[in-house]
């Protein structure tokens, strides 16, 4: 991934607090010889104070086999995307039609070494932290390896641990743009306000330092 450094992340609180709120990607692994990488979507839990990331697959899925051959992976996020139309960034004093249409996003790339879980108590206690995470109003009972509804389902799936070793982070929001222009694509995005433009403006305007 190209990163400019007016695209770069401005600290690594940036990109931890952007992933926190933003916790479904894709990750890939090498495919076999003259085989495409594999890609699985997945919902996934980031721990920043130990730097790992937790998720789990079904036990047919073809993702493990492709993990006997290597344990490197990458976890890729991408959202707050947005379509910017050319006039919005057309340069002061010139004509709208020149402007150059782009794209806006943030992306967030982990590269890490994958660690399969097993063991029933350890995949239970995954699928507890899993739970805690995107259900905390509860409402659900706790997952317990040898107890039901959920422990005897454990064998069908397996657990992964994330080590994360190198973080990539972009957001490309026009910060190499005069302000006057980055103000007009934020007026653009508020007004049009379709598909995730909301998003994309939220993230925009945290980097302008005006509105920080």
């Amino acid at each position: 991934m190209l990163i400019h450094p007016w695209d770069a992340a401005r600290d690594e609180t940036e990109w931890q607090q952007w992933l926190a709120e933003h916790d479904f990607g894709q990750l890939a692994v090498n495919g076999g010889p003259g085989e495409p990488p594999l890609v699985q979507p997945l919902h996934f839990v980031y721990d920043p104070a130990d730097a790992h990331v937790l998720a789990h697959l079904a036990r047919p899925n073809p993702f493990w086999a492709a993990l006997e051959a290597t344990r490197e992976v990458l976890l890729s996020v991408v959202d707050d995307y947005a379509f910017i139309p050319g006039p919005w960034q057309a340069p002061e004093g010139s004509p709208s039609e020149h402007g150059v249409p782009t794209s806006f996003y943030a992306a967030v790339q982990l590269r890490c070494t994958a660690h399969v879980i097993d063991e029933p108590r350890a995949k239970a206690a995954l699928l507890q932290a899993q739970m805690e995470h995107f259900q905390p109003e509860g409402g659900s009972a706790e997952v317990v390896a040898d107890a039901p509804p959920y422990g005897p389902k454990l064998a069908g799936i397996r657990g992964l641990r994330l080590q994360v070793n190198a973080v990539n982070a972009k957001f490309k929001y026009a910060d190499k743009k005069p302000e006057s222009v980055r103000y007009r694509i934020a007026s653009g995005l508020a007004t049009r306000c379709e598909g995730r433009d909301s998003g994309a403006l939220k993230v925009q305007l945290s980097r302008m330092p005006n509105c920080q």
